[in-house]
């Protein structure tokens, strides 16, 4: 019984997290052409990719997971290219601090014009989603 009630909880937090990158997608209005990297547990600890080699990046329900938000997003903003977006989406009520301060510190690793909204996935079970968007300068 405890086996099928997890399988039942990995199938829905799939559906959700799939609904929330399609939409972090359309936001951020993707064209051909463009590098999308997606960020994994902890950006913190250094990618792999050259200064300034992505178009777009996108953080779906993690960044409450990353042991160095600030060093996260620094990261983040050198491997994105001048004008490049980054697109950011995690439990509204799991975040590690306000949406507000969220924002603070995206701006304090050097971005620019960013937006935070609310956003309710698709499903019963799906949690309203804080969101951001940013772009590099």
């Amino acid at each position: 019984m405890i086996e099928m009630l997890g399988r039942v909880s990995n199938a829905l937090t799939a559906h959700s997290t799939a609904a929330t990158e399609s939409h972090l997608t359309t936001v951020a209005k993707i064209t051909p052409g463009e590098t999308v990297w997606t960020v994994g547990p902890d950006p913190g600890a250094g990618i792999d990719r050259e200064d300034a080699s992505v178009d777009v990046v996108l953080s779906v329900n993690n960044v409450q997971l990353w042991a160095d938000r600030i060093a996260g997003f620094t990261e983040l903003h050198r491997i994105l290219r001048p004008g490049g977006r980054l697109l950011l989406s995690a439990p509204d009520k799991g975040l590690p601090v306000p949406r507000h301060a969220l924002a603070s510190e995206v701006e304090q690793a050097g971005f620019t014009d960013l937006q935070t909204w609310t956003w309710e996935p698709p499903g019963v079970f799906a949690t309203r989603a804080a969101q951001l968007r940013a772009i590099r300068s």
